[in-house]
């Protein structure tokens, strides 16, 4: 398929949340109390994404609080929402389902121009069925833009190797599920991450149930970079002593790529449904 657009990254100044396209809202985050579930920065990069393509109809799933759907509506997309728990999501007026991304999803087939799915494939057993329901809800041609924590950064390679884990995916011990319990009692799933996804299983995924990736991209940088650049310059190295055939088998050059490599805490990627 084509080469996937890698981007640098966003900063982390994203669209106002006063910027309006002509739509109104019946939400905003300030009156209805919505926070981000994600990191801010995550939202950021993820509006500036949408902000220049056509206004459609939009799934937002899962939504939480609805912090992202109200930037969005008042962007002019015409959002729909979805979570495993309506009842924590606090904007009024908005179209809100309840849903399961490990199942069937509450919509018939083509429903939508975009959905954007945020810090939600790494708290379920099966990223599939969640990406095979994307295809199946978008229409042809339809954008899909996701996030997951990012496992391949420098940093995370780097903790990888000294303690056997990342920051996002620590080993879930009863004490870890006890925290976790005690921070949404019921809800565990919502803070809980159970399936570490990096760049070439997530790309997999998408390109095994349509879709083409269109653009790769990392919420914000991260500070104290300088550290690790010996290592990055040795990684890109080795890197360039491969075949050309094994770079493009491997997927190489994107694995090394600012936004995987040296990217933020969170990867981003939209991708196109054909």
């Amino acid at each position: 398929g084509n080469r996937a657009i890698v981007r640098r990254g966003w900063g982390d100044d994203g669209l106002s949340a006063q910027t309006a396209r002509g739509k109104a809202t019946p939400a905003t985050a300030e009156t209805q109390g919505a926070v981000p579930l994600a990191r801010p920065a995550i939202h950021d990069a993820v509006v500036r994404i949408f902000e220049p393509m056509p206004r459609g109809r939009l799934l937002d799933i899962p939504a939480g609080e609805g912090a992202l759907a109200v930037r969005l509506l008042q962007a002019g997309f015409d959002v729909h929402c979805c979570d495993l728990y309506p009842e924590i999501f606090k904007l009024e007026g908005v179209p809100m389902r309840p849903g399961d991304l490990g199942g069937t999803l509450p919509y018939g087939e083509a429903e939508f121009d975009y959905v954007a799915c945020l810090e939600g494939l790494e708290h379920i057993e099966d990223p599939h069925q969640a990406v095979r329901e994307f295809r199946r809800v978008l229409k042809p041609g339809g954008h899909l833009v996701l996030s997951v924590p990012n496992i391949l950064n420098i940093e995370e390679r780097v903790k990888w190797l000294l303690h056997g884990y990342t920051s996002h995916f620590k080993p879930i011990s009863r004490e870890h599920l006890a925290m976790r319990h005690a921070e949404r009692p019921g809800m565990e799933e919502v803070v809980l991450h159970v399936n570490p996804i990096g760049y070439a299983e997530l790309r997999y995924i998408l390109e095994k149930y349509g879709f083409e990736l269109a653009e790769v991209c990392r919420d914000a940088r991260k500070p104290r970079l300088w550290l690790y650049w010996p290592l990055i310059a040795l990684i890109r190295l080795i890197a360039r002593s491969t075949s050309e055939r094994k770079r493009r088998e491997r997927w190489t050059d994107e694995l090394q790529a600012d936004a995987v490599l040296i990217g933020g805490n969170t990867l981003i990627v939209r991708a196109v449904r054909r």
